[in-house]
């Protein structure tokens, strides 16, 4: 029985096919799609629903209901029997129609007559296209065989539908990939770009869904399977000694790779008349689909990975690699569903924007972003799907939106928005070489944040001071391996050399939470933030801080050097840690190595707990720099990677900012020089409010630089200060629409 069901398949497969090939319009290809699927299957009905819109289907094509209802029935997702198919992603199957459960009777139809119903999505890599139908008049359940025919038909339908087999007049028939498209995502960076879409990893584009010998479509398919198999094989062995991340995702991808069931889904796609390709894609779409239901995150990575896994078995099908052999465009934009920060140095500053489905604030691909000062766009969901080479597309990375392909009234509107940041640029670029001094004579030292010999030619650019942040972590998260203290030493030189003679704060190594080490075992925590991380890695682990400060006191050569420790929260964690210095200094001593003509050694100021530590940690060290990213979270007890509560707490919130001025007068009290360090600083609006609180060095990207140092210009913050004290006097949350409205009315 299953052998005459697959044998009936292959032939409605071939048919289908020969119907594609003819020369004729979309419409006519829908109609005669449909007159074959209901002769093959022996029902009265089939019907074809594609989306007009997100939200809306529309009846296309049918054989068995009223010819006038096409083009003009139109349901909702969720809307009877054919919008729950569509809403759920899952076959519907009845015998009884009119009395199961959320169906809706469509007059125009004339469907009243048919008792039966069986509708599968048409749906391709998780994106959900349409709803094909069949119905009977008699009371009948659609067989398990039935029911499995008329899903690889809905693939094939899907696969046509990509390919632009069915473009017609209308909404629901117009061509895919070709309309407007707004992506609506998070901020990662911010600035505005122009330019074209550039896929990371480009589509597999399935050409022949559907195959004449299903014994070399299977051959196709194992000796491909075999391929797979080999290379986790290989990435496995390679990986033993990576992070435990790592290496479960890729023994997630063996289990798959090895799973009886999912071959015998794909050679049975094939016994039904699927190309091999085409097989490997339907159980990709399936995987998608159950993907946007399941709520499980362990579910939901495991998803991820046979998906991850899919493409690999399809790039190996069809030889379509990443290396497609097409020019990058002009402007290009990257878009990807996540990318690591060395692929994307790879890039370099070719690139315009950057685009991602997934990433976050803290992520290494956004800190590498922020370093090439590239607009960057995260949780833009869904963009891959939609996305072509060569694409227009427009990113606003203070907004978080990407318009895709837009219209020429979005384009004059953002063109004017990138004119207006341009001149404001040309502003800032003629008070480059003058002191952000505000109208009451105070001077504000700006500084910038790097991490890269990618971000110095910024220092003179910018007007900046010097570096009040460079941040080593990242020449240890871009490479697979230790780097060696040769190799750093020769780069904090140059990075001194860039410099010339400005200083340069350098924080030693700061990984742990979001920053794991592609070859260092990353510990299971329940909460990586406030876990085993940055100084307290450091000093249980006090290899590297000894190598790399090593290589910190070579670098300097006679000069000057300035070192930090991130993520103190307590006296005794700087005694330590100081203690390595002097331990390093010694050492060189020994050798006969030239040491820095001075050296201070600060700390960052991270956690609530340091801004009580004891006076004489204040007098001892050297300088301090507030972390205000990490501050904050841990301040307001928000985790910042947390869309639904990082923007709940201001950073002019009046708790807050007291808390950051009883930091300021302790500073003073005991002579310890202090900056602030993070995104705030950057902000022009909250920059002017920690220096009216007594902050006077603010260490920003060097983008930031230009717009805070000509606000600051135009302040007086001691009328400021006074304005944040009379709001916090009156019992207010936040200062800001109090510090709004002074901006507004001082000009």
């Amino acid at each position: 029985m299953v052998q005459k069901t697959e044998t009936e398949s292959r032939k409605l497969l071939g048919r289908l096919r020969d119907a594609l090939a003819e020369d004729s319009a979309g419409q006519e290809r829908l109609d005669k799609i449909t007159h074959l699927i209901a002769t093959s299957m022996g029902t009265e009905v089939c019907s074809i629903y594609l989306f007009r819109d997100e939200d809306t289907l529309e009846l296309c094509a049918t054989e068995g209901l009223n010819a006038e209802a096409v083009h003009q029935t139109r349901m909702r997702v969720g809307e009877g029997l054919v919008g729950r198919v569509a809403r759920t992603s899952k076959v519907v199957n009845t015998d009884d129609a009119p009395s199961a459960k959320g169906f809706r009777y469509m007059p125009e139809t004339g469907e009243e007559i048919y008792s039966s119903f069986c509708g599968v999505p048409v749906q391709r890599l998780g994106d959900n296209l349409g709803v094909l139908v069949v119905q009977s008049k008699d009371k009948r359940g659609y067989s398990a065989d039935e029911v499995y025919a008329l899903e690889v038909v809905a693939m094939v339908l899907a696969e046509m539908t990509e390919l632009g087999a069915f473009v017609g007049e209308g909404a629901a028939m117009s061509a895919l990939h070709q309309q407007s498209e707004l992506f609506r995502g998070t901020s990662g960076q911010e600035g505005a770009s122009e330019g074209h879409v550039w896929l990371h990893e480009p589509r597999v584009v399935v050409t022949n869904p559907v195959a004449d010998d299903p014994d070399v479509e299977l051959t196709r398919l194992n000796e491909a399977v075999e391929e797979l198999r080999v290379g986790v094989d290989k990435m496995l062995d390679g990986a033993k000694r990576g992070d435990k991340e790592q290496l479960e995702v890729l023994e997630a991808y063996r289990m798959f790779a090895n799973s009886k069931g999912w071959m015998k889904r794909m050679e049975q796609d094939i016994a039904r008349g699927l190309s091999a390709e085409a097989a490997v894609e339907k159980e990709q779409s399936t995987a998608r689909a159950r993907m946007e239901q399941v709520t499980d995150q362990y579910l939901r990575e495991r998803l991820h990975d046979l998906d991850d896994l899919s493409n690999r078995l399809l790039r190996i099908l069809t030889g379509q690699g990443s290396e497609t052999g097409a020019d990058m465009p002009a402007a290009p934009i990257l878009i990807a569903r996540n990318i690591g920060p060395g692929e994307l140095l790879e890039y370099g500053r070719n690139l315009k924007g950057i685009v991602l489905e997934e990433g976050s604030v803290g992520s290494h691909a956004a800190i590498v972003a922020r370093a090439l000062a590239i607009p960057l766009v995260i949780h833009a969901d869904k963009i891959t799907t939609e996305a072509l080479n060569g694409d227009h597309i427009m990113v606003d990375g203070d907004q978080g939106i990407v318009h895709l392909r837009p219209d020429d009234t979005v384009v004059t509107a953002f063109r004017d928005k990138i004119a207006m940041a341009a001149k404001a640029q040309e502003r800032y670029a003629s008070i480059r070489d003058k002191e952000a001094k505000s109208r009451d004579g105070a001077v504000v030292h700006l500084t910038m944040n790097a991490g890269l010999m990618a971000d110095l030619p910024s220092l003179q650019s910018s007007g900046a001071e010097g570096v009040g942040l460079f941040r080593t972590e990242l020449q240890f998260l871009i490479r697979n391996q230790m780097p060696k203290r040769t190799e750093l030493a020769q780069l904090y030189a140059r990075v001194m050399d860039a410099a010339d003679g400005k200083r340069v704060v350098f924080r030693t190594l700061d990984i742990g939470s979001d920053k794991v080490l592609p070859y260092m075992a990353p510990q299971d925590e329940p909460n990586p933030a406030l876990g085993w991380r940055a100084v307290r890695v450091a000093l249980d682990k006090p290899g590297v801080m000894r190598m790399q400060l090593q290589a910190l006191l070579r670098a300097a050569n006679g000069r000057p050097l300035t070192i930090m420790f991130p993520f103190i929260a307590q006296y005794e964690e700087y005694k330590m840690a100081r203690a390595e210095v002097d331990k390093a200094i010694e050492r060189e001593m020994i050798l006969g190595h030239p040491l820095p003509s001075e050296i201070e050694v600060g700390a960052m100021l991270e956690t609530p707990s340091l801004g009580f530590a004891p006076k004489k940690f204040y007098e001892e060290v050297d300088f301090l720099s507030i972390g205000g990213n990490d501050l904050k979270q841990f301040f307001f007890a928000a985790d910042r990677e947390n869309e639904r509560v990082r923007r709940r707490y201001d950073t002019l919130n009046v708790s807050f900012l007291t808390f950051l001025e009883g930091i300021v007068n302790r500073c003073i009290d005991t002579g310890t020089p202090l900056s602030f360090c993070g995104e705030d600083a950057g902000r022009p609006i909250e920059a002017v409010c920690l220096a009216a609180m007594g902050l006077r060095n603010l260490s920003m990207r060097p983008a930031s630089i230009g717009p805070v140092k000509s606000l600051i210009r135009r302040v007086d913050l001691g009328e400021l200060r006074r304005v944040i004290h009379a709001a916090r006097e009156r019992g207010e949350q936040s200062v800001r629409p109090d510090v709004m409205e002074y901006l507004r009315n001082s000009g």
